[in-house]
Formats: C-alpha cells, structure tokens, sequence
C-alpha cells in the first residue's frame, strides 16, 4: 500500500514539474503547390526544427461583395483542395510534425478579405451559409486525420463584426465535428475587438504589427517597436485568459521591413537578409519565453526547398537565408 502511495505522489509531482513548461509551436506555414509531397519536401522543414506546420486549403470569392465561395474543385492546386491536406498530413506526421489546419478565403485580385461586407441581410445569409459549408468540410477533415490545431477563419474583420450571433453559433457547430484545438487567425489590427475568444482555445494573431521604420532595423528596433503592442496583447491574454498564438509572423528580406510588415507588393531590389533575420529573433526574444504564449507560424516556407529564397530574394520567405540559419537555431532551444 505504501509503495502505492508513493507511486500516486511521484506521478503528481511530475505532472507539476512540467506544469507551464509546455513545448511551444514552432511552426512553419507551409504552401500548397500543384503536386503530392514526399521527405524530398518534408526533410528541410524538419531539419529547420519546426514542430508544427500550417496547412491552408483555400476558398475563392469574385468580388468583396460575392457571398459565393468556391472549393475543393480539380481546377485548384492538389495542396488547396481535401486530397492535398490529407496527403500532406501524412507525410509530415512520418517526421513527427504536428498540423494546425487554416483554411483560407482568396478574392480575386488578393483584395483584402477583411474587407468582405454584403450588401443585402440576403447577401449575407447566402456567405454565411457558403462558409459554412466550406469551413465544416475542412473541420470535418481536420477531425478526420487528428489534427492538433483548427482555425475557424483568417482576417475576416467586417464578416466577424458585423455578424456576431453567427459566428459564435457557427463555432458550436464547429465543435461538433472537430474535437481538437480551436483558433481564429485574427489580423493585428482586428485581435482586440474580436468578442469569441472565450469559446476558442488560443487567441490568434496574424502578427504583422508596425514596429520601426528604419531602413535596416537593429533587434534593439524591433524590440523597442513592439513594446507597446505587446502590453496590449497581454491585456486581451488576461481579460480572456487563453494562450495567444501568432497564426502567422515574420518579416520580409526588405530595406524597412519593419513599417509595414504586412505589405506584400512585389518590388525590386532592396533586399535586406539583416533585417529580416533581426526582426525574427526580436519576436523570439520577446515573446517565445512568456509562458502565456503558446508559439507561432513564419510566413512562409515553399515545397520546392531547392529553388527558393535565397540571397537576391527579397520576399518573406526564410528558406536559403541567414533568416533559414537563425530559426534553426531559435527552434531548437524550445
């Protein structure tokens, strides 16, 4: 009996020990392409120490005002569609990496999809009805191949705000189908008016917040830049009281990289490795050590490892980088 007891102590006292300590997300947003993926594709995600990496079937819409949304139809890319992401799962779950799913919405043009409003209470009956049908397909599969990590939505502000009621009822239904982990991939200037974070499990933040404007910032910019915008991440992490995770985050291998993060307009030249590489290991630096942070995903890393990136690459890309070198090693301290 007493050995019993001994045993029954030593088991909650270990379960303490690691209370807090929780292995963070390292993760990688990985981008579909047209074909099946092998370890050819795999291997250097791994090698990069990643643990997670985001898979994001997409739906596409016409216009910002189109309440129909189209997907997983042959026309799209293997890796957009059901197939892909279930093809792709297995292959990362051989090397042990664990998947967030995050489906998508593409307006033609690459309008900004936080800025889809309807015009009419029947337009918008229509899109609500159309996501449905497009987010429960993918929760569906989500629970289907055990994923780790669901996100009901990326960046949708004006559909969010404007129809509250549905989406938390649209989360309930979500939960019905899915059993495992529920974010919303929230953009940085949309996290702290979003009112469902109490029905999900992480609060999630597409992190492209503007921290300096310098041509070529130091990590010291860059840590000075997001002091103010991490006191207010940390104040909705407290009135919620959920972990928060970066659903995305990086920077381009761009002079001023750290104005606007978010912008993605194809230029020439003014590649800058420095800054990019210090903007990751300032948001390293603050946040991977807070123990209300549960982690995040780069933006972004393609399947073709071989013929991407680079030193004449100024996009946001890590791969064949100093950028590449330093997640490296930043992942494998967690």
């Amino acid at each position: 009996m007493k050995t019993i007891r001994l045993f029954l102590l030593s088991v909650i006292l270990l379960s303490f020990s690691f209370k807090g300590i929780a292995q963070k997300v390292n993760g990688i947003s990985f981008v579909a392409s047209g074909d099946s993926i092998s370890h050819v594709h795999t291997n250097p995600v791994k090698k990069v120490n990643a643990n997670y990496v985001a898979l994001m079937p997409f739906g596409f819409i016409r216009e910002l005002s189109s309440p129909e949304i189209r997907f997983n139809e042959k026309r799209q890319w293997f890796g957009e569609r059901d197939e892909g992401i279930q093809q792709y799962a297995r292959e990362f779950r051989k090397k042990g990496i664990k998947v967030m799913l995050k489906p998508q919405i593409w307006v033609w043009g690459g309008k900004y999809t936080g800025h889809i409003e309807m015009n009419s209470e029947e337009q918008w009956k229509m899109l609500e009805d159309s996501y449905e049908r497009f987010i429960l397909t993918y929760a569906k599969t989500a629970q289907k191949i055990k994923v780790d990590i669901f996100s009901i939505g990326t960046e949708l502000e004006k559909f969010v705000f404007n129809r509250p009621d549905y989406w938390k009822s649209l989360i309930k239904k979500i939960r019905k189908v899915y059993k495992g982990k529920l974010t919303y991939a929230s953009n940085w200037d949309e996290f702290k008016r979003v009112k469902f974070w109490d029905q999900l499990d992480y609060i999630g933040i597409d992190a492209y917040f503007p921290v300096t404007a310098e041509k070529t910032p130091s990590v010291k910019d860059f840590e000075k830049g997001w002091k103010q915008h991490k006191n207010e991440i940390k104040k909705i992490q407290k009135n919620f009281n959920k972990p928060v995770l970066f659903t995305e985050f990086g920077y381009r291998s761009l002079h001023y990289t750290g104005k606007e993060p978010w912008d993605s307009k194809r230029v020439a030249g003014s590649i800058d490795l420095e800054a990019q590489a210090n903007g990751l290991q300032a948001i390293y630096n603050q946040f991977w050590k807070e123990k209300w942070f549960a982690g995040g995903f780069v933006w972004k890393w393609f399947h073709r490892h071989d013929r991407v990136g680079g030193k004449d690459n100024n996009r946001f890309t890590p791969q064949n980088k100093p950028a590449e070198a330093l997640l490296q090693k930043l992942y494998k301290l967690n």
